[in-house]
C-alpha cells in the first residue's frame, strides 16, 4: 500500500494515527496501534469508495475506503507519525498501597511512596486521584468513613513528603468495587488498600 508524508491527526482509543496528505486525499490513511496496556481495538474507515474494518496492530487503510487493510512497516509508521506519537501525553500511572486492618499501611506500601512522587514529578500539571477502600468485614457506612480516612491519610503523607500537583480528588468507595470479590462479613487484605492514579 503506497503511502505518501503530509498532515497527520492522532487518536488515542483505540490508538490510531491517520495520515492526511494536503494535496491528494485519496492516499490519506489511517494506521491502527496498541493501546499502552497492550490491547488493539479496532477501527472502521468510511470513504467515498468503500468501508474497510482495521482490527489488526500495524495495519492501515486509505481513507476513501478503497483498499483493504494491510501491513505498514514500523519505519514508515516512525517516519510518518513520530513527532504525533512524541508528542502523546504519558499514560496515568496506578499505584495499590495496602493496609492492615486499620489506618495503617504496610511496610511495602509505605515504600512506595518516593515512587508515587517521583511519577508525580516527571509530568507537568499533574492530577491526583486518592480513592479509598475496604474489606467487607463490618457496616457498609462505617466501612466508607474507614476508607476516607485512609484516603486522607495517604493523601497527607504524600503532601508531608513533597508531593506537587495541579488538582488532588481524595474519595471513599468503602466495600464498594472490591479487589477480590467476596461475601459480606470477609475480611480480605487485598480489599483493604488505597488507589492513587497519577496523570
Amino acid at each position: 500500500m503506497p503511502f505518501k508524508a503530509g498532515v497527520f491527526r492522532s487518536f488515542l482509543i483505540p490508538f490510531m494515527l491517520a495520515f492526511l496528505l494536503q494535496a491528494c486525499a485519496s492516499e490519506s490513511y489511517i494506521v491502527l496501534l496498541e493501546n499502552p496496556d497492550g490491547h488493539t481495538g479496532a477501527v472502521t474507515v468510511s470513504g467515498e469508495k468503500g468501508k474497510q474494518l482495521i482490527k489488526k496492530a500495524g495495519d492501515g487503510a486509505l481513507l476513501d475506503g478503497s483498499q483493504a487493510p494491510a501491513p505498514v512497516a514500523a519505519d514508515k509508521i516512525r517516519e510518518d507519525f513520530g513527532e504525533a506519537m512524541a508528542a502523546r501525553p504519558k499514560v496515568p500511572k496506578r499505584f495499590i498501597l495496602y493496609f492492615q486492618i486499620d489506618t495503617t499501611l504496610t511496610a511495602e506500601s509505605e515504600g512506595q511512596l518516593p515512587t508515587i512522587i517521583a511519577e508525580a514529578a516527571s509530568r507537568p500539571a499533574v492530577d491526583i486521584s486518592v480513592v479509598g477502600h475496604t474489606d467487607t468485614m463490618g457496616k457498609a457506612d462505617e466501612n466508607a468513613a474507614l476508607a476516607l480516612v485512609r484516603a486522607t491519610l495517604v493523601a497527607n503523607l504524600l503532601k508531608e513528603k513533597g508531593l506537587k500537583y495541579h488538582n488532588m480528588t481524595v474519595e471513599s468507595h468503602g466495600e464498594r468495587n472490591l479487589l477480590i470479590l467476596t461475601p459480606n462479613e470477609v475480611y480480605e487484605p487485598k480489599n483493604r488498600r488505597v488507589e492513587v492514579s497519577v496523570r
